[in-house]
């Protein structure tokens, strides 16, 4: 995060919001992007991680992060919303993780539920 914020600090962000820029301000070319990024894999990675394509493309850590997030529990329309994306988009990218949390909802509905039953009020109500 540091490093983010001496970037930001040193060359401002363009007027669109972006953070990484030409210097006449404009889009990074593809091409210039993908071979900075291949020399940042090179001096951040071992050998044998390199050799695993980890991180291989700057998407590869963005679908990572919103994985994080919907493993840890993060409602997955904030996910959406974080990740700057319709919740459409968000199931349809991540319908494994989803059906895992959709899953663990049921599960803990079914043990509230029961939770429920063998009482004589339903829960949040005293009586």
């Amino acid at each position: 995060m540091r490093r983010l914020r001496n970037h930001i600090d040193r060359f401002s962000v363009a007027a669109d919001g972006r953070i990484f820029q030409n210097e006449a301000g404009n889009y990074i070319e593809t091409s210039a992007y993908c071979i900075t990024w291949g020399r940042a894999r090179e001096a951040a990675l071992t050998l044998d991680e390199h050799a695993l394509n980890l991180a291989n493309r700057p998407y590869d850590l963005r679908h990572a992060g919103i994985s994080f997030w919907l493993a840890s529990g993060v409602d997955p329309a904030e996910c959406a919303r974080r990740a700057g994306q319709s919740i459409q988009v968000l199931f349809r990218c991540y319908a494994k993780f989803l059906a895992g949390a959709r899953d663990h909802a049921n599960q803990l509905t079914e043990e509230s539920m029961n939770r429920w039953e063998g009482s004589s009020s339903p829960p949040g109500e005293t009586g």
